[in-house]
């Protein structure tokens, strides 16, 4: 029967939408899950954008955020998916993968983060309605799209010097140390090579949304309900970022604004924008932290070292370095990074530096100790600490946090469009009226 039953839906799938159930009850019909999209080649599903909806009904509800009316959370959670099913197709093409090990640990570091053990976590999502399977799959996707935003935008993205020392300039021009702001925006596309009464239709769209706003309404409901960023379920939030992540449309803008202030709409390659300033604050204060001299050894886990293989030779290169061989000598031959020719070193860390278990565990180690075999999202590592000292860092991490805001900021811009370009060139079917 449940052959049967997936047949009927292929065929549902490719006809009109019902199938008959089996032969004991010859008579009856039953409508089944129904195309209402069609993304190059693959289907979106009915089933798919109701499971969406309820997912990005029970984030507002969390966020005591209004949902937007019925047919217009419709239409932003069917967009999202078509632009989801794009960059995954792309990905694809691209070769991008995540395996089951990479998910199960995202998925155990989720846990983590919310201080829940392993199966408290599934009870969690089970009590959400939420099937594991599906969790499971929702990551591997995000982790997915990730992945293929790095290696086609960020890995793209130069930040020169001369950037940084402007940044920094405009920072002590303003004489207010690193201010950073938290923002929230609508964002209302217009294609490229959009006609002018197209334009004017995406503007008068914008004018709308800001009057609705100018008006009382609330600003998370408004961008809910008339935005087209990824974020607009999110009501539009942008979270803290620092100047020089604003996006240059109305980086300048912003600037100048008090929180709770509104901007007007503003016009960039990728549409019309508003944005709300909710909070800012200001930094500059000297910063003293305790930094580690450590080295380690690397071995990967790839398409090419498997988890076990991995965890062995970093066993087998442990027990040499316990019997006293060389840490130097067998980072530099064994080692899987660039800090393999430096026989491992890392120079000076701070806190940070580092993802996270590899902080916690160098943390944990008196100098010249070597830490066990320890798991990352890079592999599997060897750690000793050389030294500590306490250092005033703030010259060296404000180039380094002017250079990394920029860089994100850049990022952000050219993904936003990366996408926009990835969406227009997909042929998309929209089935909504089919019956």
């Amino acid at each position: 029967m449940y052959v049967r039953f997936l047949i009927c839906i292929a065929l549902a799938l490719l006809a009109a939408g019902v199938c008959a159930q089996p032969s004991s009850a010859p008579s009856k019909v039953v409508t089944v899950d129904r195309v209402v999209a069609v993304v190059n080649d693959e289907a979106l599903t009915q089933y798919e954008v109701d499971d969406a909806r309820r997912v990005v009904q029970q984030q507002l509800k969390q966020q005591k955020v209004e949902p937007p009316a019925p047919d217009v959370l419709d239409k932003q959670v069917l967009e999202r998916l078509i632009t989801q099913r794009a960059l995954l197709q792309q990905a694809k093409e691209e070769g991008v993968k995540i395996d089951d090990t990479q998910v199960e640990r995202a998925i155990q570091r989720i846990a983590q983060e919310n201080k829940l053990s392993a199966d408290d976590f599934r009870k969690l999502l089970a009590q959400e309605n939420i099937p594991y399977a599906k969790y499971r799959d929702d990551i591997r996707n995000e982790m997915i799209v990730q992945r293929l935003r790095e290696r086609e935008v960020d890995s793209k993205v130069q930040v020169t010097d001369a950037e940084v020392d402007q940044y920094l300039a405009t920072l002590k021009a303003q004489n207010a140390g690193e201010t950073e702001y938290r923002l929230a925006h609508i964002l209302v596309l217009v294609p490229e090579q959009a006609s002018s009464d197209q334009i004017e239709n995406r503007r008068q769209r914008a004018e709308e949304a800001l009057r609705a706003v100018k008006s009382g309404a609330d600003f998370a409901q408004i961008a809910a309900a008339f935005s087209d960023a990824n974020d607009a379920l999110q009501g539009g939030s942008l979270g803290w970022r620092p100047g020089a992540r604003l996006p240059t449309v109305f980086a300048d803008i912003v600037r100048d604004m008090k929180p709770g202030a509104i901007s007007g709409v503003l016009r960039s390659a990728a549409g019309f924008h508003i944005v709300k300033l909710l909070e800012k604050r200001t930094h500059g204060e000297a910063m003293v932290v305790d930094q580690t001299h450590a080295r380690h050894i690397l071995v990967r886990v790839n398409e090419l070292t498997s988890e076990a293989d991995a965890k062995a030779k970093i066993e087998r290169l442990k027990d040499r370095l316990d019997a006293g061989a060389d840490f130097a000598e067998l980072a530099k031959l064994n080692s899987e990074d660039a800090s393999a020719a430096k026989g491992g070193d890392l120079g000076w860390l701070s806190p940070g530096d580092t993802v996270a278990e590899f902080d916690e565990a160098m943390a944990k180690l008196a100098p010249k100790q070597i830490s066990p075999p320890i798991r990352t999202s890079f592999g599997w590592h060897l750690i000793q600490v050389i030294e500590r000292r306490k250092q005033d860092v703030s010259v060296d991490r404000e180039r380094s946090e002017a250079q990394t805001a920029i860089r994100q900021r850049k990022a952000d811009e050219a993904f936003q469009d990366w996408v926009r370009q990835i969406r227009d060139k997909a042929f998309v079917e929209i089935r909504l009226d089919d019956k």
